[in-house]
């Protein structure tokens, strides 16, 4: 497919921002993991979305005709990474007692539904034109 039948934002099409957002995660993870000077292995829980979200990308792009299935992967990863930003909710009663904790579901909120609503937007366009 050429440009002008893909759904881009800015100027990025949806596998390019799925590399972009699975690099952001892997660094979000590793980061906070290293600032936090956490021993568990649930600060590193954005990386872990993070690494196939990010492989699914490349895959997306070196195989372009398996887009759809990829992409239906990586959209599926997308929401588990908001549905577990939900937790930020559960620590409403201390919020940010556990900063680096709370700052994480906090991220994979906001996130993970800008990046699924992004998908559905990128599904819907191309149902659309077809």
């Amino acid at each position: 497919m050429n440009e002008t039948t893909e759904y881009t934002f800015l100027g990025q099409r949806m596998e390019n921002i799925s590399i972009i957002y699975g690099v952001f995660l892997i660094l979000w993870g590793t980061g906070v993991s290293y600032l936090s000077s956490s021993d568990s292995i649930t600060s590193y829980i954005p990386s872990m979305f993070g690494v196939p979200i990010l492989i699914l990308g490349i895959l997306t792009i070196m195989f372009p005709s398996r887009k759809k299935l990829l992409m239906h992967i990586v959209v599926s990863l997308g929401l588990i990474v908001f549905l577990g930003g939900l937790d930020f909710f559960r620590s409403f009663g201390n919020l940010f007692d556990n900063y680096w904790a709370d700052s994480s579901k906090l991220m994979m909120l906001i996130t993970g539904f800008v990046f699924t609503y992004l998908c559905v937007k990128s599904f819907i366009f191309a149902r659309k034109n077809r």
